[in-house]
C-alpha cells in the first residue's frame, strides 16, 4: 500500500513566482490497483509522480510504502521497487546500446555489479521468450541498437524492462503521449497485459481520457493539487468519456480559458 499523508509542497518559495501546488494532500493507493490519473496541465499529476519516485523532495508530510517512511529515501534506492516508463521513449533505454545489453541491464536492478561481464550470454533465449509475446519481432533483434528502432518498439521494450526485476509499483508518465494513435492502442494493450500477469500497483497519468476511463480499475482527476473526483471499482466502470470531459470543460470556464 502507498500512502501520502499531508504532503506540502511549494515551487519557487520566496519569490513572485511562488506556488503553492500541494497543500496538504493525501492519498492512498491500495496494493494490486490500476490507477488512471487524468488532470489539465499544472494540476499536479507529474508532481505526484516525482515526489512518489524521489524525483523531487517535499516539503513536508510522509510518503509510506506498506507502512515504511520512505519520504527522505534517495531516488536511486526507490527506483529498486519502482519501476517508471516516461512520455520520452528515449528515457527508459539507452539508445547506444543493444536491445541485449539494455535488457541485461535492466536484469541486473537492484544487484551490485561485479568485475564480472554485464551481458549474460546464457540468458538470451530467456530475453528473447520475454520479448516474442510483444509481437513486435524484437527478438529477432537481440544485437540491435535501440537507439534504431521505432518510438513504439522503445516504449514495448521500456515497459518490458521496466518490470524485469520484483517491483512493487509501476508508474507510467504519459507513456503512450509521443506515439502514434496505432502504436499507443499497441501499448495501452501491452500495459494492461503486463500489469494483470504482474499483479503489480500501477500509477498512470495520461491525458487521453477513454484510455483513463477503459483501463485500470480507479480514476482520479487531479486540480489544482487537489484530487477532485475519485473513482474505484463499479462506480469506475460507469463512468463515461463524456462525464469527464464535461468536468474538465467546467473547470476550464472556471479558469477563465
Amino acid at each position: 500500500m502507498l500512502e501520502l499523508k499531508n504532503i506540502c509542497k511549494n515551487y519557487n518559495p520566496g519569490s513572485v513566482n511562488e506556488l503553492c501546488l500541494f497543500q496538504n494532500f493525501n492519498l492512498t493507493i491500495e496494493d494490486g490497483q490500476f490507477v488512471s490519473v487524468v488532470g489539465s496541465n499544472g494540476s499536479g499529476k507529474t508532481s505526484m509522480l516525482n515526489l512518489i519516485c524521489g524525483s523531487i523532495d517535499a516539503d513536508s508530510g510522509q510518503i509510506l510504502v506498506n507502512g515504511e517512511d520512505i519520504t527522505r529515501t534517495k531516488d536511486f534506492m526507490r527506483q529498486r521497487r519502482i519501476g517508471r516508463v516516461y512520455q520520452d521513449p528515449a528515457r527508459g533505454t539507452c539508445p547506444n546500446m543493444t536491445i541485449l545489453e539494455n535488457m541485461s541491464i535492466a536484469d541486473n536492478k537492484g544487484n551490485v555489479y561485479g568485475l564480472g561481464r554485464g551481458v549474460k550470454k546464457h540468458r538470451i533465449e530467456e530475453y528473447r521468450e520475454m520479448l516474442r509475446p510483444l509481437g513486435l519481432g524484437l527478438e529477432d533483434k537481440m544485437h540491435t541498437k535501440v537507439g534504431s528502432l521505432s518510438g513504439g518498439q522503445r516504449q514495448a521494450l521500456a515497459l518490458l524492462m521496466s518490470t524485469m526485476t520484483p517491483i512493487e509499483f509501476m508508474i507510467l508518465d504519459e507513456h503512450t503521449a509521443a506515439l502514434d494513435p496505432k502504436t499507443a492502442e499497441i501499448i495501452m494493450e501491452l500495459t494492461d497485459r503486463i500489469v494483470r500477469e504482474k499483479k503489480v500497483t500501477t500509477i498512470m497519468v495520461t491525458h487521453n481520457l477513454r484510455y483513463a476511463v477503459e483501463y485500470g480499475n480507479r480514476l482520479i482527476m487531479m486540480h489544482e493539487g487537489k484530487a477532485i473526483l475519485d473513482k474505484t471499482g463499479e462506480e469506475k466502470k460507469s463512468i463515461r468519456t463524456e462525464e469527464i470531459m464535461k468536468i474538465f470543460n467546467e473547470i476550464s470556464v472556471e479558469c477563465g480559458n
